[in-house]
């Protein structure tokens, strides 16, 4: 009977509509791979914006602002394999586990959003179906043709974070999140404290747990690579220059930390 509704309703994905993610560096040989699950901001024409304003979808609660200039930077500096994701997270959030309640919010950051209210078991499998699995199945074809080809992995998940929620100021530049391996995010919280001109948060604005996240625990600590999630603050990183700047200084301390990394595999 799912099958049944689910093929009943219309396409959400047109043909004027984008390809869910792009891939940089195909052919890249570093052994850092970069993802970028909120890079986009997207919805389908089918679902009008949601029933939003551009002004919202503008907003950090419709993408993290500033990481796919970044994420491109830093793939091309390091030439490095990178995905990054095209759809809007308020359509469907590639980095939380389906069973999330935050996987299609109904409101975020007090932001009501229309095009999100009331769906169907059938309306969240379409999404899950269009955008959610197959942008995983992406990632995980990439990992396991490395890992069928002897290549070590790095795995960085690349984020951006708002400088104000909820009406209370962030002091940090950046944070370096994880759950329960700890060896490529300490290494970068250190290297990231070193630089001497910013504040990083230890597993802050955000702590990682595999009800909240979906990287980190699958892609990461599920395949046993050596990995890290970076948040960095979006008013770093909301124009080009505050991007390559930010891909220079990754790159450099990637680079420092690799042969680090590498022995930990």
């Amino acid at each position: 009977m799912a099958d049944a509704g689910l093929h009943a309703l219309p396409a959400l994905l047109g043909a004027d509509d984008p390809a869910i993610f792009s891939v940089h560096r195909a052919q890249g040989a570093s052994p850092f791979l970069l993802l970028a699950d909120h890079a986009g901001q997207q919805v389908p024409r089918a679902l009008a914006d949601l029933g939003l304003p551009q002004a919202e979808l503008d907003r950090h609660i419709g993408w993290d602002i500033g990481i796919g200039g970044t994420t491109r930077a830093l793939a091309e500096r390091l030439d490095a394999w990178a995905i990054e994701q095209t759809y809007s997270r308020l359509l469907i959030d590639c980095n939380r586990p389906l069973v999330s309640p935050t996987l299609i919010p109904e409101v975020s950051d007090h932001t009501v959003v229309p095009g999100n209210a009331g769906l169907s078991p059938a309306q969240r499998q379409q999404r899950i179906d269009a955008i959610h699995a197959p942008y995983h199945a992406r990632i995980d074809a990439e990992l396991e043709a490395r890992r069928d080809a002897g290549r070590p992995t790095l795995l960085v998940m690349m984020h951006s974070f708002t400088p104000v929620m909820n009406g209370m100021q962030r002091p940090w530049h950046a944070g370096v999140l994880y759950h329960q391996d700890t060896r490529f995010a300490h290494a970068l919280l250190q290297a990231l404290r070193d630089e001497g001109d910013l504040v990083v948060g230890d597993n802050e604005p955000y702590s990682v747990n595999s009800s909240s996240d979906y990287a980190v625990p699958v892609h990461g600590e599920g395949r046993g690579l050596v990995h890290v999630e970076l948040e960095i603050r979006q008013d770093l990183i909301a124009d080009a220059a505050g991007q390559q700047a930010w891909a220079e200084r990754l790159a450099r301390i990637f680079n420092a930390l690799q042969p680090q990394l590498l022995a930990f595999g």
